[in-house]
């Protein structure tokens, strides 16, 4: 095991599934970022260990100010916080279904040595699968089912992620870590995917220079709709009522933000633009088999 990794604690698992998120360019709705980091809470998982970062990150470049500097926090003099680069490593167990959920942060140098050091995390924990997050930002309609776009490190996943009501990308261009671990985990022989949420985004400076970009900074609807996703493939019996209950708000208070708008700049038509934008998405449908009995339950039960 590559001596970056320091696991304080080698839990006896089996086929564990495994989570990753970093902090990163595909970071559209914080579904990479901050998502890993509300299931570690929700999930009470344990902190057992890191991936040192020493070896991954630039200090500074001249006239780059903040962008790759470590961040301090002073009071009154004294140093409160260093918030430096980090890769950690969490287990919750999860009524014995183990879950590692690894949040980082995208490496810039020595992203080859990582990639190992990453790998040598999920031997070392005996993990089965894994999947990493993300999100990107789109024309998408802010209250619709997100679209997922997938990718997978094996050919014969294929058939299995057809029924996960993913699109498969076809994108070429800059990759992210989380893409780049592909090639890495076929040569392994891992079973690696990912799962990128399409976020909302709308450029509304071309109807007015008095508008801005509406954008969806947290996209709790675009967690839940990942997590429904790993849930049922995890098998990990997750309770996701309070992520549902967060998307309702936020489509509920981005419906309010336009109806504000509107009232602001009539002449604009602001929903009328969005439609245009949206008018070609076609909802992704997953609706796996135990959710399609729960509704109906729910639905029994309220005609009652």
């Amino acid at each position: 095991m590559d001596d970056l990794i320091e696991l304080w604690e080698e839990p006896a698992i089996e086929h564990a599934a495994m989570i990753v998120g970093w902090r990163q360019w595909a970071d559209g709705g914080a579904v990479s970022s901050e998502l890993p980091r509300y299931l570690i809470e929700h999930t009470h998982a344990r902190h057992i260990g890191i991936l040192h970062s020493d070896p991954f990150y630039i200090f500074q470049v001249p006239g780059t100010h903040a962008l790759f500097r470590p961040e301090i926090k002073l009071e009154n003099g004294y140093r409160a916080e260093l918030r430096e680069k980090r890769n950690e490593i969490y287990l919750a167990e999860n009524d014995g279904r183990p879950l590692v959920i690894f949040l980082g942060d995208e490496p810039q140098l020595n992203v080859a040595r990582y990639a190992r050091a990453f790998f040598d995390v999920a031997r070392a924990l005996r993990v089965r699968r894994i999947v990493a997050i993300g999100g990107v930002y789109g024309n998408a309609p802010y209250d619709k089912d997100r679209e997922i776009t997938c990718t997978y490190s094996l050919p014969r996943l294929k058939d299995e992620l057809n029924d996960y009501a993913v699109t498969f990308s076809n994108y070429e261009g800059g990759v992210s870590i989380g893409s780049y671990l592909l090639d890495r985990a076929e040569k392994l022989g891992i079973e690696y995917i990912v799962f990128y949420a399409i976020v909302p985004m709308f450029d509304l400076t071309q109807l007015s220079p008095l508008l801005q970009t509406l954008v969806i900074e947290q996209d709790h609807k675009a967690w839940y709709d990942v997590m429904r996703r790993v849930n049922h493939m995890f098998q990990l019996g997750l309770d996701l009522s309070e992520l549902e209950r967060a998307s309702r708000q936020l489509i509920a208070s981005f419906d309010a933000k336009i109806d504000e708008l509107e009232k602001a700049m009539p002449q604009v038509n602001i929903r009328a633009h969005i439609k245009k934008l949206t008018e070609n998405f076609v909802e992704p449908s997953f609706m796996p088999l135990d959710d399609v009995w729960k509704k109906g339950l729910g639905d029994l039960i309220k005609d009652l």
